[in-house]
């Protein structure tokens, strides 16, 4: 082998090597599907120098993409709907299960088991056309690729169950529990609503959520006749109702999908100051989600109502919310939700 093929060889294995650890890199920190897809598009278009580049999952029949991305330049296009496939490359594709490869396309399946998608890239006609080492080099990245995207959509598959466990849960809840102390079907937004303006990221929101139905499964086990008096409740009482959120935590202990919800559950009534229930816990030893939690439940209980308290306007609320900053509630928590209520639409409470 001479020097220059050697060279040549030399920079193929440095840009191969290059793809395979920035899709591996791509694989381990996304934790979302349309994301990973979205990403993925850039990354190929980028290693490839495409002007164009079509990521697309397939549904079960091979009739329709359930997720595309599509990049055109510097224009980039998510479809998270189910598409009838109509394009003559994509269908050449599921007809012969294999790459197809012209001077400025270049198209290859997705495959584990079965066909699961596609990739699909262009280059404008004042590039170089591709040649086998490109087609090597998407393989490459594309079996890369699969393995993160069939674990996002069995971690998806797994939501759906454990969202559908969720609901039952609920359901059964609120046969316990007085209706006048259930939440409004607008407290899940707002909980996460607070989480985006925390920057939190998708598994921890999807946590927030799953808490902010859940965060009250202890109070199933407190005596009727304590969940609806409209006086005062007795110190025994009181300390009674201060059970819940360990209960709660102790029913839901035992699934393991729900692990990081349980310190929300458990410590979302603990108070900045460090005066809350059940440890005392103050500042940062309170969870973040659980501090999200408190601010939200506040504002959601001034605002929908309970058999012992007056409702308050929305303003009234905030207000109120405002006030306990830094003493009841994390001042940061209390700014994210100022925020968040800006962008949601804190009437529905009023109906």
């Amino acid at each position: 082998m001479n020097i220059k093929n050697f060279s040549t060889h030399t920079k193929k294995y440095k840009i191969l090597i290059s793809a395979i650890h920035s899709v591996f890199r791509l694989v381990t920190t996304t934790y979302e599907l349309k994301e990973l897809i979205n990403r993925l598009s850039k990354l190929i278009s980028q290693i490839l120098s495409s002007q164009q580049c079509m990521v697309l999952l397939l549904d079960p029949t091979k009739k329709y993409s359930i997720l595309k991305c599509q990049i055109n330049g510097k224009k980039r296009r998510i479809f998270d709907k189910k598409i009838l496939l109509t394009g003559r490359t994509e269908k050449k594709i599921l007809k012969n299960f294999n790459s197809l490869k012209q001077e400025k396309l270049l198209a290859l399946p997705m495959i584990c088991e079965d066909i699961v998608g596609m990739v699909v890239i262009k280059r404008a006609k004042n590039q170089s056309p591709f040649d086998a080492f490109d087609c090597e080099i998407l393989m490459t990245i594309i079996e890369q690729a699969i393995v993160g995207i069939k674990n996002l959509q069995l971690y998806e598959e797994q939501q759906k169950i454990v969202l559908g466990s969720i609901k039952s849960l609920v359901t059964l809840l609120d046969t316990r529990v007085p209706r006048e102390y259930a939440h409004s079907p607008y407290f899940s937004r707002l909980v996460a609503a607070v989480g985006i303006q925390m920057h939190l990221n998708e598994k921890q929101i999807q946590s927030l959520k799953f808490a902010s139905l859940l965060h009250d499964t202890g109070k199933a086990d407190i005596p009727l006749e304590i969940l609806t008096k409209t006086t005062k409740l007795t110190k025994k009482e009181y300390n009674i109702i201060k059970r819940h959120p360990a209960k709660g935590a102790q029913i839901l202990k035992s699934l393991q999908a729900l692990k990081p919800v349980i310190p929300i559950i458990m410590y979302h009534h603990e108070k900045y100051n460090g005066t809350g229930y059940p440890s005392k816990l103050k500042k940062g030893q309170i969870p973040l989600g659980a501090r999200i939690m408190a601010v939200a439940d506040a504002f959601e209980a001034m605002v929908y109502g309970r058999p012992y308290r007056e409702r308050k306007d929305t303003s009234s609320a905030i207000k109120e919310i405002k006030k306990k900053s830094g003493s009841q509630f994390d001042p940061k928590v209390v700014e994210a939700f100022l925020r968040a209520v800006k962008k949601i639409k804190t009437k529905n409470y009023l109906k």
